[in-house]
C-alpha cells in the first residue's frame, strides 16, 4: 500500500469510527447501513458527486454547502450529514470512498456478516443470489452479503472475494489455465 492510501484509510478509518460510535450509542445501525448504501450508490452512478469530493477547484465552503444540501436531499440522518459536513470542512471528503467502506466493515462486523464480491458474466437471479448467500454461509459460518457486478468479458461463471480468500470459476480462467498448461507440455 503507498503512503498516500495508508494516510487516507488512516483519515478514513478514524471519521468511520466516530461515526459508527455514535450510530451505535443511539441504536441506529440500521439506518446507518441503509445511509451507506445510499451513498455508496450515489458515488459509483454520479460523476458530478465524485468532481465533488475530489476537486480542489471548490473552497471548503462550497463544498461543505454542496454535501450538506446533497445529504438532506438524500434523506440522510443528522449524524451523518454532520459527518460529511465537518469532512468537508477539513477537506477529508476526498477519503469518502475509503470511508464509506470502512463503514460498511464495522457494520458488517457488529452483525456478524461478510460480504462478498461477486463478479458474474451476467446477473444473477433472486434464486441464484440466495443459493449462492446460503452456500457461502455454510462455508464461513457468517451471514453473507452480496455486492454483484457484471462483467461480460468473463464470458461464464463467477469470480467470488471473500476477505482476503478468492474463488474464480469463471470459463475465461479456465480457458488461461488450460492455455498455460499447453504451453509447458509443447
Amino acid at each position: 500500500m503507498s503512503e498516500q492510501a495508508s494516510i487516507s484509510k488512516g483519515i478514513a478509518t478514524r471519521y468511520a469510527a466516530a461515526l459508527f460510535g455514535l450510530a451505535e450509542e443511539q441504536g441506529d445501525l440500521e439506518t446507518l447501513s441503509k445511509n451507506v448504501e445510499t451513498l455508496m450508490k450515489s458515488l459509483k452512478d454520479s460523476n458530478d458527486l465524485n468532481i465533488l469530493i475530489s476537486s480542489p477547484m471548490y473552497t471548503r465552503d462550497e463544498q461543505e454547502n454542496a454535501i450538506t444540501a446533497i445529504a438532506q436531499k438524500m434523506g440522510l440522518t443528522g449524524i451523518v450529514t454532520n459527518t460529511l459536513s465537518l469532512m468537508a470542512s477539513k477537506r477529508r471528503l476526498f477519503v469518502l470512498p475509503t470511508f464509506l467502506a470502512v463503514l460498511n466493515d464495522l457494520i458488517a462486523v457488529s452483525k456478524n456478516e461478510v460480504t462478498a464480491e461477486v463478479v458474474t458474466a451476467q446477473s444473477l437471479s433472486k434464486s441464484q443470489t440466495n443459493k449462492l448467500a446460503k452456500s457461502l454461509k455454510a462455508n464461513f459460518g457468517k451471514d453473507v452479503r452480496i455486492n454483484e457486478t457484471v462483467d461480460e468479458g468473463l464470458i461464464g461463471g463467477m469470480i467470488v472475494k471473500v476477505g482476503s480468500r478468492m474463488i474464480d470459476t469463471t470459463i475465461k480462467s479456465k480457458l488461461n489455465s488450460l492455455q498455460n498448461v499447453m504451453k509447458e507440455v509443447g
